[in-house]
């Protein structure tokens, strides 16, 4: 596979409104899975509708895996999973890129 169709299937996975939002929330404590709720809170804007569809799709991608505890009401924690874990360092170079004097 050439570098282009790698880099535009890599930004497929990851292109949406609030992926990169999610996926950096969920970085911020590595071994701390967080529950929708908290997501929802941390994800400022996000509608409920929205933040459910973009957490299923990076499911579905590998990048972040979900737990459901069989429970009433149900509990539902999410996690990035070890494809997801992968890019930390992207992420962080982003962050870096983003805060660079030149960005601002």
């Amino acid at each position: 596979m050439d570098c282009a169709r790698t880099v535009t299937s890599a930004l497929r996975k990851l292109e949406g409104e609030w992926k990169i939002v999610i996926i950096n929330e969920l970085m911020a404590i590595p071994a701390t899975p967080l529950r929708f709720s908290e997501l929802e809170r941390l994800v400022d804007g996000v509608s409920q509708k929205m933040l459910i569809s973009q957490l299923k799709q990076l499911e579905r991608d590998g990048i972040v895996h979900r737990r459901l505890y069989p429970q009433v009401p149900p509990k539902v924690e999410y996690s990035l999973a070890g494809f997801g874990r992968g890019l930390q360092p992207a992420m962080q170079a982003l962050i870096d890129w983003a805060q660079s004097p030149v960005a601002r």
